[in-house]
């Protein structure tokens, strides 16, 4: 059995056991761990005030993106004790609790990052308040041979509708197949109240847009069409966070665009213009800083419907 390659590392004052930092997780081009680990920590001052107090669930990929990964929601027993968690319900067995890990500061980050925790899958709440969303978001889930291109498309007609509504909406890419639109709230609301929003919102849509839209969750219905999935409006599910990367050929991330750039898309026809790797988001964040800045702070509360 091979040894792992050790390295100390000393990351805001906290010395870390990094591992096999040469070891390639994405083979198409040869990105190590060292290099994942490299990108979390350039790209920390803008990801780590969207991962604050949030609960995360662990993506590890221990062989690369093309072997095995599991899901972690218990938060590793052997981690550090600096690593902070906060416990949340069990969705299936509400006397069981979980203690998911809290990615607040880099060491934390760094030290998940080398466990090949390649994607980061955060809650739309904060915790202590983890019945409290601060978000509203919708998932927009292309079925084949509709691209990102209709995700555009269909993002587009949501942000009509919610600027009729008054309410700012900021899009991002997942960093796979689709788009995401994220709604600040930052007020006192539930998932009670949101998951029915995005719900009817949804139907809304698909009932505008009949030939483009599905609203129900049945995969043999989106077929060349865009599943707006208003699900993640809820205490129990996890969504990619910005700035993630994801476990594709390339370390693609979920990146934060403008609304013109949807638009440019559409109009370009040229969906390799919402695809961007980790090199690219540094650049981007160098140029236009945090463009999901205003998620954390814009106050807006829901109508009574959609």
């Amino acid at each position: 059995m091979a040894t792992a390659k050790k390295t100390e590392l000393t990351v805001e004052g906290r010395t870390l056991q990094v591992s096999n930092l040469d070891k390639v997780l994405y083979p198409k081009i040869g990105f190590t761990k060292g290099q994942v680990i490299d990108y979390y920590i350039k790209v920390s001052p803008v990801l780590l005030p969207h991962l604050k107090n949030r609960p995360i669930t662990l993506k590890r990929y221990p062989d690369g993106v093309e072997g095995f990964f599991f899901y972690e929601k218990q938060c590793p027993p052997h981690r550090p004790e600096w690593v902070k968690t906060t416990t949340v319900p069990s969705e299936r067995r509400q006397e069981k609790r979980i203690d998911y890990c809290v990615m607040n500061d880099l060491p934390a980050l760094v030290w998940a990052a080398n466990l090949a925790d390649l994607e980061l899958h955060t809650f739309l709440h904060r915790a202590p308040a983890i019945t409290r969303p601060t978000t509203l978001a919708f998932d927009l889930d292309p079925g084949p041979p509709a691209d990102i291109l209709l995700c555009c498309r269909v993002a587009l007609w949501i942000k009509d509708v919610l600027d009729g509504l008054g309410l700012e909406s900021f899009p991002k890419t997942s960093g796979s197949k689709g788009l995401q639109l994220f709604v600040p709230l930052n007020t006192p609301v539930t998932y009670a109240k949101t998951k029915p929003f995005a719900h009817a919102l949804a139907e809304r849509l698909e009932r505008d847009q009949p030939e483009a839209v599905v609203s129900k969750m049945q995969k043999s219905l989106r077929t060349g069409k865009v599943l707006i999935d208003w699900s993640q409006n809820d205490d129990h599910k996890t969504t990619v966070s910005v700035y993630s990367l994801r476990a594709r050929e390339q370390p693609t991330v979920s990146t934060p665009v403008t609304w013109e750039e949807v638009t440019q898309a559409v109009t370009s026809k040229e969906p390799r213009r919402l695809v961007f790797d980790s090199t690219a988001v540094l650049k981007r964040v160098e140029k236009l800083g945090d463009l999901f800045g205003p998620v954390l702070r814009l106050k807006q509360r829901l109508p009574a419907s959609a």
